[in-house]
């Protein structure tokens, strides 16, 4: 254990308090696994522990949980408590807190993330999570029916945990969440989007989506989707997703969705798709189609120009050499410049430029001059 975890929980336990690392650390120190995140539990209240850390960068004290940085590690502190209501997207509306750890190990929802340790590094497990660890099983606390049906949110906590630490779920588990899977459509997108996020997100995603559509649960989260290539990118994995319930993306995911979605339908990257699209978007939609990044790379580095403000010509110095005033005959020059200078032909200098529009001047002058009467 880190001597800054040793740091924050002997703070709290020389104050007289009780304190231990709990859930997913010590589940990730038993699978050998790093992270930066640290629930610990204690039997001390919120205002007891905001006095304890007065010193330390608070990050906030609200729902009996004081959150704390510290030398890299984000802490969650909570006071040992029993959740008696819930609403249904994982919000307790009515919370008691107590005294014993056991009690409050038991109010969690898979035993993988029941195990304490103390900073003398023991384990405590009283519920047998070490050894569904072992047998790589993610099973629920107490009565499977009564905490799903409590908190719905935990069908796809479930699903999240097994795909993200390649683990099975519990028989009856999985039975159950066939059972209740209506309910997940009594949560929030904003709370599904956060566990969906969190299975695509990981290198088991497909394991993930299998389970969601062995268990019927796509329905009622609002999504569909046939076969997803698992990719990097959070958007090149929401785009191969068809969201039938209003998620809650930011208008820069949504850009990005509906640009990789259009370039993965044309079936094809090429040196424009990179001008028109941009390296990001092409190397995740390049991934979806089966290129290698490498090769979209070696087509972007090889662009002498990578957009049309790039061309060393003004729109004024057009209007001189056609003899015409601003129209849209000028971002038509501009679009066979562009392509002029990719191709190789003319060079990226305003007097090779200047001298191609002179030589064909003509097709602007008079077809543009027609285009433009004609509307288009």
């Amino acid at each position: 254990m880190d001597k800054s975890i040793v740091k924050i929980l002997s703070l709290i336990e020389e104050n007289g308090f009780e304190a231990y690392v709990v859930g997913g650390y010590v589940r990730d120190f038993l699978l050998d696994k790093d992270t930066k995140d640290i629930d610990i539990c204690t039997n001390a209240r919120v205002v007891e522990l905001v006095d304890i850390f007065n010193d330390f960068n608070i990050v906030s004290n609200n729902y009996g949980a004081v959150k704390i940085t510290y030398n890299d590690y984000k802490f969650d502190i909570t006071t040992y408590r029993e959740e008696l209501k819930y609403n249904g997207n994982r919000r307790s509306l009515e919370i008691k807190y107590i005294d014993n750890l056991v009690e409050d190990i038991k109010r969690r929802d898979f035993t993988c993330n029941t195990l304490c340790m103390s900073k003398e590094g023991n384990i405590i497990d009283v519920l047998n999570g070490r050894e569904d660890i072992d047998n790589k099983i993610i099973r629920c606390v107490g009565d499977v029916n009564k905490k799903l049906t409590e908190d719905p949110l935990r069908m796809l906590r479930a699903i999240r945990f097994a795909t993200v630490l390649d683990f099975k779920l519990d028989k009856e588990l999985y039975d159950t969440i066939l059972e209740k899977r209506e309910l997940v459509g009594t949560l929030s997108t904003t709370r599904i989007k956060e566990e969906l996020t969190k299975i695509l997100v990981s290198k088991k995603a497909t394991k993930g989506l299998n389970y969601l559509k062995r268990l019927k649960l796509t329905e009622y989260m609002g999504i569909e989707y046939e076969k997803v290539k698992v990719v990097s990118d959070i958007c090149g994995m929401y785009s191969q997703i068809n969201f039938i319930r209003e998620y809650p993306f930011t208008i820069k995911e949504k850009e990005n969705i509906d640009k990789i979605n259009k370039l993965v339908n044309s079936g094809r990257i090429d040196k424009y798709s990179i001008i028109e699209y941009g390296l990001y978007i092409c190397s995740v939609a390049g991934d979806i189609l089966g290129y290698k990044k490498r090769d979209i790379i070696k087509m972007d580095k090889e662009l002498s120009i990578k957009d049309k403000k790039d061309i060393n010509i003004t729109g004024y110095e057009i209007c001189n050499i056609l003899g015409c005033k601003p129209s849209k005959v000028i971002g038509m020059v501009y679009d066979e410049v562009l392509v002029q200078i990719v191709e190789k032909n003319i060079k990226n200098e305003k007097n090779d430029i200047s001298n191609y529009i002179y030589n064909n001047r003509k097709k602007w002058v008079n077809g543009g001059k027609r285009k433009i009467k004609e509307g288009t």
